[in-house]
């Protein structure tokens, strides 16, 4: 009798550790699929780098400046990020490897599942990051830091190779794919565009516009851009105050594609403002400007000119902003693999 039961106990155990197992496979089986697809966020985001944690990590806010979140949490220097044309990836800067080198780094949109683009080490640096608009390749620039030299350069996911682009900096993929927006110096910064397809370059907005021109932000239709300029010369020279005093005047402009219609948005009296993003339907901009000796992010609405202060803890920079409304279906569809962004906009 007693050896009955016992037998009955262990097949009831045998059957529940099976079911138990089971369990634990259909988990990993879902969680293999969220790691590989990632859940995009349902409302519009910005990623921005903030140091009010002792260190500079990668934050996520609303377009309000509430529900501010450390995505990385890390005792690295974590800075950069971008999203990927879906939401479901973040592509960002990290010295994880050591203090004396940065590079690029993956993570979804939770701040989960952090890993290196690149297995190869380089001693450059490599950042200023921006995705192709199918997701599948991106452009980045690597600064050799024993000579004053940068590189633009274009990668592939999954691929350790990369290709030489022409020289520029501060990459911007265009909603379409055809083109990346940068700039390109030394004497002048100039807004440059090239062309994905044949490498050529093209400059349409003339100096005597806006000397110096730099730091390139596409609009969702790829019809403008928002960009860093100055209106004044910034050699470098023995008058230190008269430079500082020049480059004071940095501040924000908006222009068209082919180089009209250029718009100033904030006003050069006070601290120089930089690295513009603009909202995905081009109507608000959001950047970086000193307050109190810290630097802050801003939002500015284009058409009346209010402006409003996002960030108030540490020191806030690189802004990246995404809209669940202006981007591809998140779920796997093969047949749109192969397809940009800007086309199935344009459909829509």
């Amino acid at each position: 009798m007693y050896s009955r039961v016992w037998k009955l106990t262990i097949g009831e155990i045998g059957m529940r550790l099976a079911f138990i197992f089971f369990l634990i496979v259909l988990v990993l089986m879902c969680g293999s699929m969220f790691e590989v697809f990632g859940k995009p966020p349902k409302t519009p985001k910005i990623l921005f780098t903030s140091t009010r944690d002792g260190n500079r990590e990668v934050y996520m806010m609303n377009p309000d400046g509430s529900e501010q979140v450390n995505l990385t949490q890390h005792r690295a220097s974590d800075l950069g990020a971008v999203w990927s044309p879906t939401g479901d990836k973040i592509l960002f800067v990290s010295d994880r490897q050591g203090t004396r080198v940065r590079d690029l780094y993956l993570m979804d949109a939770d701040g989960s599942n952090v890993r290196r683009v690149f297995k190869k080490k380089i001693t450059a640096w490599r950042g200023h990051a921006t995705w192709s608009p199918d997701g599948k390749q991106f452009a980045y620039v690597v600064t050799d830091r024993t000579r004053p030299k940068t590189e633009l350069y274009l990668g592939t996911f999954g691929e350790e190779d990369a290709e030489l682009l022409p020289h520029c900096a501060f990459p911007a993929w265009s909603p379409d794919g055809s083109e990346i927006a940068c700039h390109i110096g030394p004497q002048t910064s100039r807004l440059t565009f090239i062309n994905v397809h044949t490498r050529e370059t093209e400059r349409p907005l003339p100096t005597k516009a806006l000397r110096w021109q730099f730091e390139p932000s596409w609009s969702a239709s790829g019809d403008k851009l928002a960009i860093t300029g100055n209106r004044h010369p910034l050699p470098v020279i023995l008058d230190r105050d008269l430079h500082d005093a020049w480059k004071d005047k940095q501040t924000i402009f908006i222009v068209k594609r082919d180089g009209t219609g250029l718009q100033q948005l904030v006003e050069e009296d006070g601290p120089d403002a930089f690295t513009p993003v603009l909202s995905p339907d081009g109507l608000e901009v959001v950047y970086t400007q000193e307050i109190n000796g810290q630097f802050q992010i801003f939002k500015l609405e284009i058409d009346t000119g209010v402006r409003m202060q996002l960030t108030h803890l540490g020191r806030n920079t690189d802004g990246d902003w995404f809209d669940p409304a202006y981007t591809l279906p998140v779920s796997p569809q093969p047949e749109l693999l192969t397809t940009t962004w800007g086309e199935l906009k344009k459909e829509k």
